[in-house]
């Protein structure tokens, strides 16, 4: 394992979804694998325009029908607060740095509309340049490009395919179910 590797984070292993049964297609090692492997491919990343104030992406095709992209981050961009609707997936920065604040436990995926976290369950962490992180189905977080003058890059890559995407607000320790988008929506 090279020392690169070592840096990246595994937020679960890739072990049955016990609400989705046992998980098919590539393993969380693999979707981070990919990312890592696009992330570092200059010609790959040539191909994406940035603009100075919006992100911007092109879609790529992942392994076994996973769904991937490359983002490029202008300064102070964000995702805000969301789930990937059951999907597990892996980021890797290509340029730059990302910061990444997720919630460390699982949610209930329907049912609530806010909810009231324990103290304990956030986790911060910057991905810089070459440094990745998978995650299992039940993933919420937020990424944001910190720098105020530079852009990030990075590659994304979700198995099975996006089906929807949860939107979350948040005050404090109360996170706020907003919307929900779907395929087409973001």
């Amino acid at each position: 394992m090279s020392a690169q590797a070592s840096t990246d984070v595994v937020s679960v292993s890739p072990v049955a979804d016990h609400q989705n049964g046992p998980l098919d297609g590539p393993s969380l090692a693999e979707l981070l694998e990919f990312a890592r492997q696009a992330a570092a491919d200059p010609t790959l990343l040539a191909r994406l325009d940035t603009l100075p104030d919006e992100r911007t992406w092109i879609p790529l095709r992942g392994p076994e029908g996973s769904e991937a992209w490359v983002i490029g981050w202008p300064p102070a961009a964000e995702t805000g607060w969301h789930d990937h609707g059951g999907s597990r997936g892996a980021f890797v920065t290509a340029e730059g740095v990302l910061h990444e604040s997720s919630i460390a436990t699982p949610l209930p995926t329907a049912g609530w509309r806010s909810l009231e976290l324990l103290p304990g369950v956030d986790r911060e962490r910057d991905l810089s340049a070459g440094i990745g992180r998978a995650f299992g189905p039940h993933h919420v977080h937020h990424v944001v490009n910190p720098s105020a003058t530079e852009h990030a890059v990075s590659v994304h890559v979700y198995y099975p395919p996006l089906p929807l995407m949860r939107r979350y607000s948040r005050r404090g320790r109360v996170l706020g179910l907003e919307t929900v988008e779907l395929p087409g929506q973001w």
